[in-house]
């Protein structure tokens, strides 16, 4: 594969990604903290790892989210989600090391 078009897909790919996270959210009104992270522009292992942090602060913030179910390729288990707003007050917060994950955190904490 050409590498120019390699990288086109590549950034539609993570385009497509972002929108469809963000699309989400706005139809259901939640979404589980890495679905927020992914919408704020993060790849999935990403997006999982600041996922994770956000969790450990979310007991600080006093913020509990509404539990629910999620699914993957058949499989369900456990999941608590979270309104933007409760995600902006989680995001407030954390305090990240990485550039990228300072500037997912900034946009994490503007959403609502």
């Amino acid at each position: 594969m050409i590498a120019a078009n390699r990288t086109r897909r590549a950034t539609l790919k993570a385009r497509t990604r972002t929108q469809r996270a963000a699309a989400k959210i706005r139809r259901q009104g939640t979404g589980t903290l890495a679905t927020h992270c992914v919408a704020a522009g993060l790849g999935i292992k990403e997006a999982r790892t600041v996922a994770s942090s956000l969790r450990k602060n979310a007991a600080k913030a006093g913020v509990t989210g509404q539990a629910g179910i999620s699914y993957r390729k058949g499989a369900a288990r456990a999941c608590t989600r979270y309104t933007p707003a409760e995600v902006a007050a989680i995001a407030v917060i954390y305090r990240p090391r990485k550039p990228a994950y300072k500037v997912a955190a900034a946009r994490l904490a503007l959403a609502a």
